[in-house]
């Protein structure tokens, strides 16, 4: 690996659990999933630990069916704030090691330490297994470190061994440990797709790899281009600094209400819900949005989504919800009944970037003026005090289960 890039994709084991598990360590000693809301009718797993494991709970199916496996399973809520502050406690020490640190998701990131080799004396190896033992002594979870000289074979390295573990998928050996791995294990292979190369013959990464080029382009486009060159160790993406990540084009939010909502008050309710949530993620950001989007699921699973463009950027919760509630108006009506609403701001620009199309009444606006004033001081009290230090009483409905801040 001399000649190539030293990539790392550092996986923290178990996150949501390893971190409730830190808040209770005698979670450790039992099988734990940690679950959505059943009240909210979120009753599935979205995490498990290694106990929970041995017992085959999945994640994503319902409580009922872990239970089925495991009837002494423990469920835990989740808690959020706490896995985005041990997110960061994590990448802080990732950043002892290199700038190059990419985040991908919450708990797992790529590392480029290329350059930090010669700095720290060690093999690539060696950095790896470095850096785990600091994650575990220092914040207390585990993680899994794949190393290679490309992004897609790092993040398979990550995943080849778990828990604790440190794979090295270099140009010696990446045949006879990637190549017999199913389709499904590359990045960015979903299950329809690996369904499709299925159906061309192709279960492996290895029979990818072997593939006509162009019969796969032809089937799958620029995607199977993409994979074609991933299962041939053709990935040339660069590591971003922690610091230089690609602005989000979007920011959204959604709940599943605790029973179906219908009539004016309870949908602006759950709307103003998500809102609130939106604008403070836009405003973290720098960014203000020129597309309001909403998704609406009624108790029959149908999904109803319908967006307007803006006549100007805005980050302001109480436009957010007037377009929002607008756009459910045209696409249901509000006597319909909603099991679910997500609100999404798309388009996103810099608050400078894009000079606003203002008419002649609109160019002075004292009432935007102040809700900009009043949204912007509530920002500063969360950024201080913390995120449930004030919130819109207008909107908590315990019954629909507006009643908890929103992620």
């Amino acid at each position: 690996m001399d000649k190539d890039r030293v990539i790392l994709h550092c996986d923290c084991n178990g996150f949501f659990a390893s971190v409730e598990t830190l808040l209770e360590p005698s979670l450790a000693n039992v099988p734990m999933v940690v679950t959505g809301d059943p009240e909210s009718r979120h009753g599935i797993i979205l995490a498990k630990n290694e106990r929970a494991k041995k017992y085959g709970i999945q994640t994503a199916e319902t409580i009922w069916q872990a239970k089925q496996k495991c009837p002494q399973l423990v469920c835990v809520l989740p808690h959020h704030g706490m896995y985005g502050e041990i997110s960061k406690r994590v990448n802080a020490i990732y950043l002892d090691y290199t700038d190059l640190v990419d985040p991908f998701g919450i708990d797992e990131s790529f590392l480029d330490v290329t350059g930090s080799l010669r700095l720290f004396g060690k093999s690539p190896k060696e950095l790896a297994d470095d850096i785990r033992e600091r994650v575990k002594r220092e914040i207390g979870i585990t993680i899994s470190v794949g190393v290679s000289f490309c992004r897609v074979l790092a993040k398979l390295g990550s995943d080849y061994k778990k828990p604790d573990a440190t794979t090295v998928i270099d140009r010696h050996n990446y045949k006879e440990i990637a190549w017999p791995l199913p389709v499904s294990a590359m990045l960015f292979a979903g299950r329809r797709t690996s369904e499709t190369l299925a159906k061309m013959g192709i279960f492996t990464i290895g029979e990818l790899a072997c593939a006509d080029r162009a019969v796969v382009v032809g089937r799958l486009g620029e995607a199977g281009d993409t994979l074609w060159r991933y299962a041939n160790g053709l990935d040339d993406e660069p590591v971003h600094t922690y610091w230089d990540r690609p602005a989000p084009k979007s920011v959204g939010n959604g709940m599943t209400f605790r029973r179906d909502i219908a009539g004016v008050e309870e949908i602006r309710a759950g709307v103003m819900a998500l809102t609130d949530s939106v604008a403070a993620r836009l405003r973290a950001a720098d960014r203000k949005c020129t597309v309001v989007q909403v998704q609406i699921k009624d108790p029959n699973f149908r999904t109803v989504q319908k967006q307007c463009t803006l006549r100007r950027a805005t980050w302001l919760q109480q436009e957010l919800t007037q377009q929002a509630m607008e756009l459910i108006r045209v696409a249901v009506g509000f006597g319909s009944s909603i099991r679910s609403l997500t609100v999404t701001a798309a388009g996103l620009v810099s608050p400078g970037e894009t000079e606003e199309q203002l008419d002649l009444f609109s160019a002075a606006n004292p009432q935007e003026d102040k809700r900009e004033s009043v949204e912007k001081a509530m920002a500063d009290i969360r950024d201080r005090f913390g995120k449930s230090s004030i919130r819109l009483g207008c909107y908590e409905n315990r019954e629909i289960g507006t009643d908890k801040p929103r992620k």
